[in-house]
C-alpha cells in the first residue's frame, strides 16, 4: 500500500516495490509504474495501486460426486495481476488521496471471482467420477482441470489476471462417509495385526516347544548316562568283591596251607620226639635188664630224689627206717 503524505495543498505519494500505482488526471495516465514516488495535487489526481506480488487464494467448497455423494474440496489457487494497468480499467483498485487505502475491496470481487471460476471446473470434473475414483485419484485431476481452465479463461485474460499455480490439498467425504469408507480397511488392518499376534503367538509356542523337547532330550541323554553309570559302578563293585573274594580266598588257602604244614610239622615234630623217647626210653630199659637189682634200685632213688622237691632237712626215725629197710629187703628176695 502506498504511503501518502500532505503538505498543504500538495501531498506526496512514496510506492512500494510491490504495487503498480497510475496517476491519472483529467482521463489522461500521467505516471505509473512499481516502486514510484511523486506529487500530486489531490483535487485533480485520480490514483490508482493494484498489487504485482503472486497472491494465495484458499478455497474450500463442496461437490457431488457421480454417484450422489457429498465430499469437500480443499485448494489454493495462485495468482498475479500481469497487467495491471488493463486491471485498473476493469475492476475498481482507486486509493483515496489522503490515506492511500483502496475506496473499494477490488481483491474480494477478485476472490469471488476466482472462487466461481474454481469451483466451476471442479464440480464438472468431480460430478462425472464415482468417490471411490474422486477418492483414490482425484487430487491430479481436479488440479489439472483446475489448472487448465483458470489458465485458458477469457475473463481472467480481460482483467489481466494471470493463474500461477494450482494446488488441491484434499478431497474428502463427510465424517461419517469416511468413517465407513475406513471401516473395511481398519478391519483388514486389524485383521493383519491379529493374524501377526497369532502368527508370533504360535511361533512362541512352538519354540517353547522346542525349548521343551531339548531339555526333555536332555533330561533323557542325562537319565541314560547316570544308568550307564550305575551299571559300571555296580560292575565296578562286583568286579572289586570279586577280587577281595579271590584275594581272601587266596589268603584264606594260604592260612590253611600254613596251618596245615605247621601242624603236619609239629606232628613230625612229636613223632620224632615220641619215637626218639621211645627208643631212649627202650634203650634205658635194655640197659636197665641187664643191670643188677640194687643198682636199678639205686638208679630210682636217685631218679625220686630228683623228682622230690629240695629238702633243707630230713629227720630219720628209727620206724621209717625199719619199714623202708623191710621193703627194700623183701623187693630182693
Amino acid at each position: 500500500m502506498a504511503h501518502i503524505r500532505s503538505f498543504g495543498t500538495l501531498r506526496h505519494l512514496r510506492g512500494t516495490p510491490t504495487g503498480h500505482v497510475l496517476h491519472q488526471r483529467r482521463g489522461r495516465v500521467v505516471q505509473q509504474g512499481t516502486g514510484l514516488s511523486f506529487w500530486f495535487r489531490p483535487l485533480t489526481a485520480v490514483l490508482s495501486e493494484v498489487p504485482v506480488d503472486d497472491r494465495e487464494l484458499p478455497l474450500l467448497f463442496h461437490a457431488q460426486t457421480a454417484d450422489f455423494q457429498d465430499v469437500s474440496v480443499q485448494a489454493t489457487v495462485t495468482y498475479r495481476f500481469a497487467q495491471p494497468a488493463l486491471a485498473a480499467s476493469r475492476i475498481d483498485f482507486s486509493v483515496d488521496g489522503s490515506t492511500g487505502r483502496w475506496q473499494a475491496s477490488p481483491l474480494d470481487q477478485v476472490a469471488h471471482l476466482l472462487t466461481e471460476l474454481a469451483q466451476q471446473h471442479a464440480l464438472d470434473l468431480i460430478a462425472t467420477m464415482p468417490l471411490a475414483d474422486a477418492l483414490a485419484g482425484g487430487l491430479s485431476a481436479v488440479r489439472d482441470r483446475m489448472r487448465a481452465g483458470l489458465t485458458d479463461d477469457t475473463r481472467l485474460g480481460e482483467v489481466g489476471i494471470a493463474v500461477a499455480d494450482v494446488r488441491v490439498v484434499a478431497i474428502r467425504p463427510d465424517a461419517d462417509l469416511e468413517r465407513a469408507l475406513q471401516t473395511p480397511t481398519r478391519e483388514q488392518i486389524q485383521q493383519d495385526a491379529d493374524k501377526a499376534t497369532y502368527e508370533r503367538r504360535a511361533l512362541a509356542v512352538e519354540r517353547e516347544r522346542a525349548i521343551s523337547e531339548n531339555e526333555l532330550q536332555s533330561q533323557i541323554e542325562l537319565a541314560i548316562r547316570e544308568e550307564r553309570l550305575v551299571e559300571q559302578r555296580g560292575v565296578n563293585e562286583r568286579r572289586r568283591a570279586t577280587e577281595q573274594a579271590a584275594a581272601a580266598r587266596i589268603t584264606a588257602d594260604a592260612d590253611a596251607e600254613l596251618t596245615r604244614v605247621t601242624a603236619q610239622a609239629d606232628a613230625d615234630r612229636t613223632r620224632l620226639v615220641g619215637a626218639a623217647e621211645a627208643e631212649a626210653e627202650a634203650a634205658r630199659v635194655a640197659v636197665a635188664a641187664d643191670l643188677d637189682r640194687r643198682v636199678l634200685l639205686a638208679l630210682a632213688l636217685r631218679e625220686l630224689a630228683g623228682q622230690l622237691p629240695k629238702i633243707g632237712t630230713v629227720n630219720l626215725t628209727p620206724d621209717l627206717l625199719t619199714g623202708a629197710l623191710a621193703q627194700l629187703t623183701a623187693r630182693a628176695d
